[in-house]
């Protein structure tokens, strides 16, 4: 690999990195779940998936939020 490929190579594994922890594949992963468990069912918009996360973290039955 050269060296140009090998810092390639490293930041993409950077971006993957940032991604998870800033939570930004939980979308394409709640459609891949959703597509396996119920293909049927309609996959709500990247918009309607955050106001349900959203709504959920306001939730006060399920503990209080961090922030």
């Amino acid at each position: 690999m050269t060296g140009a490929a090998s810092l390639a190579a490293a930041g993409r594994k950077v971006w993957w990195y940032v991604r998870e922890v800033i939570g930004d594949t939980a979308y394409e992963r709640y459609v891949e779940h959703l597509r396996t468990h119920d293909p049927e069912a309609e996959a709500p918009t990247r918009r309607e998936f955050e106001r349900m996360r959203m709504d959920a973290g306001d939730d006060p039955r399920k503990g209080f939020r961090c922030c």
